[in-house]
């Protein structure tokens, strides 16, 4: 079995790496770290929660340490883009934590936020800045950063750019650097927009892709709810009655949606919140911290944060509205089975999304299984999608075996998904 020290790894970060309580790398570390040592290009084809993070940032902290260089004002020495705020926060959290006994100096850059701290990290110049597009390109065009000593670029999650309209500024961005330039591109997905991308940054690149694109994790147990749309709020305030749902992120198509879904959780007595766009960047990260100390047991949020959630326990992903993208569904029920643990997807489907759930189903190459046994089944929209689909487990019985006939949501195991074993590096 290989481990970290067979990777190449210098001292400081093994030792980082055992600090955290990984002991085996993950495929697509195991496929990525080596070539990035040795400078190459890199294109990455991972779905979420697969340890992608590591996987580039490890071997970016043991190019710095050796260039043994001091960036200049307004300089950086390594750029990680990604999409999303919360994203970004992952990134350069974890970036901390493996850089813990290097002499290393870090910044993270996003919208949102005052820019001073920002702008005052960049005037004595940083080894590794991880930012997002927007306010990236506000920095620079306010003349706070160059982007002419960068030696090393990740572009992560690049078809998630491609999906919020990121590109233009992403070539902007990219226009900005060097040539002579070390490129690491990761996505899970493929479409054509993003195999021109990196046809056009990558050079030579090493090719890592440790599962079939858009294929959805083996550990999650997924199980569709056919339902009315108006019955969806009864349905989820049911469901969250069996107490195995001990975390669970629910999704839904619109900022409003996730608002009113939140606030009627809370009348319940479910402690939720909602994260979202539209709210600052203190009060989501806020809702995020919540969720992650436990205060909160459910997270309403929308495709925003589909990419940008690193949450260790989220024993269940709730799909209250099915995303119109079938990519995005791959994302959001990623956000469970991370770190070797199990997981549980449960989506809602009305009439209006029946075809998007037969997307769905063409992307990740098979059925998702029917759960009928709920007091709001709806024949019709079942119907919709396929006249021959059969309901899984027996009439009544929720998946997992929940413990009252007409309730689901369960797990084979209760639901509580506890992830035991070995840690994985983020």
């Amino acid at each position: 079995m290989t481990s970290f020290t067979d990777l190449g790894l210098i001292e400081p970060l093994l030792r980082a790496v055992a600090s955290e309580g990984y002991e085996t790398p993950t495929p697509i570390q195991v496929g990525a770290i080596p070539p990035l040592a040795e400078g190459r290009d890199l294109l990455g084809i991972a779905q979420t929660g697969t340890g992608k993070t590591a996987a580039f940032i490890l071997p970016i902290l043991q190019r710095l340490a050796a260039g043994n260089v001091r960036p200049k004002s307004r300089t950086i020495r390594a750029l990680v883009l990604t999409p999303t705020r919360e994203l970004a926060v992952q990134i350069a959290d974890s970036a901390r934590s493996y850089g813990r006994n290097l002499k290393l100096t870090r910044a993270t850059i996003f919208g949102g936020v005052g820019q001073n701290p920002q702008t005052q990290a960049l005037a004595r110049g940083v080894d590794l800045v991880v930012a997002t597009p927007g306010r990236l390109l506000d920095l620079m065009e306010q003349g706070h950063l160059r982007l002419d000593a960068v030696e090393h670029f990740v572009l992560d999650e690049a078809d998630r750019m491609l999906d919020m309209g990121f590109l233009p500024a992403v070539r902007r961005i990219v226009a900005a650097l060097p040539t002579d330039r070390q490129t690491a591109l990761f996505s899970a997905t493929m479409p054509t927009e993003i195999e021109k991308l990196a046809a056009g940054l990558l050079r030579d690149p090493a090719r890592v892709a440790v599962t079939p694109v858009s294929s959805t994790v083996d550990r999650i147990d997924q199980r569709v709810l056919f339902v009315e749309k108006t019955n969806k709020r009864a349905l989820l305030s049911d469901l969250l009655r069996n107490r195995g749902i001990a975390r669970a992120l629910v999704f839904t198509r619109t900022k409003h949606g996730a608002n009113k879904v939140a606030e009627q959780l809370a009348k319940t007595g479910v402690r939720a919140d909602a994260i979202h766009g539209n709210k600052s960047q203190n009060a989501r990260q806020r809702a995020l911290d919540g969720f992650r100390s436990g205060d909160l047991r459910v997270l309403v949020a929308t495709d925003i944060a589909a990419r940008g959630i690193d949450v260790d326990g989220v024993t269940h992903v709730i799909n209250f509205d099915l995303p119109n993208e079938p990519e995005s569904y791959v994302h959001r029920i990623g956000r469970t089975a991370r770190a070797g643990a199990d997981g549980a997807a449960i989506s809602f489907c009305d009439s209006e999304e029946a075809p998007w759930l037969r997307d769905i189903e063409k992307v990740i190459g098979k059925q998702v299984p029917v759960d009928a046994g709920h007091a709001w089944h709806d024949e019709a929209a079942a119907a919709a999608v396929s006249s021959r689909r059969k309901p899984a487990g027996r009439p009544g019985q929720a998946p997992g075996g929940a413990s009252r006939g007409r309730r689901s949501g369960g797990s084979g195991n209760g639901g509580g998904f506890n992830g035991g074993g070995r840690r994985r590096a983020a």
